[in-house]
C-alpha cells in the first residue's frame, strides 16, 4: 500500500515537474524567424537617409541605402521616408571601408582573376520621441567575390554588379536582424 502512494507521489511530481518545465520552455522567448517583430507597434514610418560614406567608392552608399530601403518597403509595413523629423524611427547607415585582396591569379600571365571585396558598415536604428537605441551595430561586414576579366576585347567591369549583390545581400541580412533584434 504504501508503495503505492510512493508512485503516485514520485507520478504527481513528475507531471508538476513536466507542466512547469513546459511553460518554462514556452516562454523562454525562442520563435520562428519572422513570426516575432521586435519593433515597437505603433510605429507607422522609419526614415532612411543617405547612408554616410568614409571611403573613395564613388556613390557605395547611394547603392547600399537604395537596397536598404527598397527591403524595409518589400518585407515590413512601414512607410519608408527619407525625411526624419516626420518618422517614427531613424536608420542611420555608415559605409565604413571597403578593402579588396586578390585571390586568384593566372597562372600564365600572373594578373589577377578574381577578387574579394569586404566592405564594413555601422548602422543604428534610433526612436525620434525617445532617442532610444532599439538596434546598433559597429560592424557589420559583408564580403564577396568578383571575376576579373583578361581578355581586353570582352572585358567587362565586374566590381560595380559585385557591389549591387553585396548591397542586397547586406540589405536582406540587416532588415532580418532589426526587425528580430538580432
Amino acid at each position: 500500500m504504501r508503495s503505492r502512494k510512493f508512485s503516485k507521489a514520485i507520478s504527481r511530481a513528475a507531471l508538476a515537474f513536466c507542466a512547469v518545465a513546459s511553460v518554462l520552455i514556452a516562454g523562454c522567448g525562442y520563435h520562428v524567424a519572422g513570426t516575432s517583430p521586435s519593433l515597437p507597434e505603433d510605429w507607422k514610418s522609419i526614415a532612411i537617409p543617405a547612408f554616410k560614406n568614409d571611403t573613395t567608392s564613388y556613390r557605395i552608399e547611394q547603392k547600399f541605402t537604395a537596397a536598404v530601403i527598397r527591403q524595409f518597403i518589400e518585407r515590413t509595413k512601414y512607410h519608408i521616408t527619407q525625411d526624419p523629423q516626420n518618422a517614427d524611427a531613424v536608420l542611420h547607415g555608415e559605409v565604413v571601408s571597403i578593402e579588396t585582396s586578390p585571390v586568384i591569379f593566372d597562372a600564365a600571365t600572373g594578373q589577377v582573376t578574381s577578387m574579394v571585396v569586404t566592405i564594413h558598415t555601422k548602422v543604428s536604428l534610433v526612436e525620434n520621441k525617445s532617442e532610444k537605441v532599439i538596434y546598433h551595430n559597429d560592424d557589420v561586414v559583408f564580403r564577396d567575390e568578383y571575376q576579373i576579366s583578361t581578355d581586353v576585347r570582352s572585358f567587362f567591369q565586374e566590381e560595380g554588379p559585385a557591389i549591387e549583390r553585396m548591397s542586397r545581400d547586406f540589405a536582406a541580412q540587416l532588415v532580418s536582424n532589426v526587425t528580430e533584434n538580432f
